[in-house]
């Protein structure tokens, strides 16, 4: 997993709640189990018209939104089917960042478990956030895990909690995965031992 620790990029405002995983990445898109590959089809139902054009009004479609790295969205971000399919969607188009006044648990989950950070703001600071990407498109936003502060130049600056574990694992780009391997020498001395202990296996 690629670690996060600090991210200047563009936001995009999406003033949309309860913002579910089938939006995110629709059902008809579930049957793979690879990680990749699922951007271009991240909202899909909202981005495209039946034909597969864009739809010109939808955020992501539009100059310079389409770089985007952080998302600003409404609340209850996330919420819905339990599909980790839909952090996997968001990385693959290029979102390392999701700033909403409130998020689904699992969706919350999930986003660490990928490489996401997701950031609850109050209601006041996010629609700050929305309405100055709003205004100033190409204007990058910083995000600073370390410090756990969101700032926009010298017009913002907010902090954010976030738990130790998770920040450590985004950090140091540790998933399920990397956090086993980080006890590598113990599982390999316990192996050892087991094998001496228990020849006849």
């Amino acid at each position: 997993m690629k670690p996060f620790a600090k991210l200047s990029a563009l936001a995009a405002p999406l003033p949309m709640m309860n913002v579910d995983t089938d939006i995110i990445i629709p059902k008809q898109f579930l049957r793979t189990i690879k990680r990749t590959g699922l951007g271009v089809h991240a909202f899909n139902d909202i981005r495209y018209n039946e034909d597969g054009s864009e739809k010109p009004g939808f955020i992501l479609n539009q100059d310079p939104y389409r770089k985007a790295e952080i998302l600003i969205a409404g609340e209850n971000f996330g919420c819905g089917s339990s599909r980790e399919h839909a952090p996997w969607a968001l990385l693959d188009f290029g979102l390392r960042c999701v700033i909403a006044p409130s998020f689904a648990d699992i969706f919350y989950n999930n986003c660490f478990k990928n490489g996401i950070l997701p950031i609850a703001l109050p209601k006041e600071q996010v629609e700050a956030l929305m309405k100055e990407a709003q205004d100033n498109p190409g204007a990058p936003l910083e995000i600073d895990l370390e410090k756990q502060t969101v700032t926009r130049g010298n017009l913002f600056s907010f902090s954010f909690e976030i738990d130790p574990f998770r920040k450590r694992c985004l950090l140091n780009g540790l998933d399920d995965i990397g956090l086993t391997l980080e006890k590598g020498r113990e599982i390999a001395a316990f192996e050892k031992e087991d094998a001496e202990k228990r020849s006849w296996l």
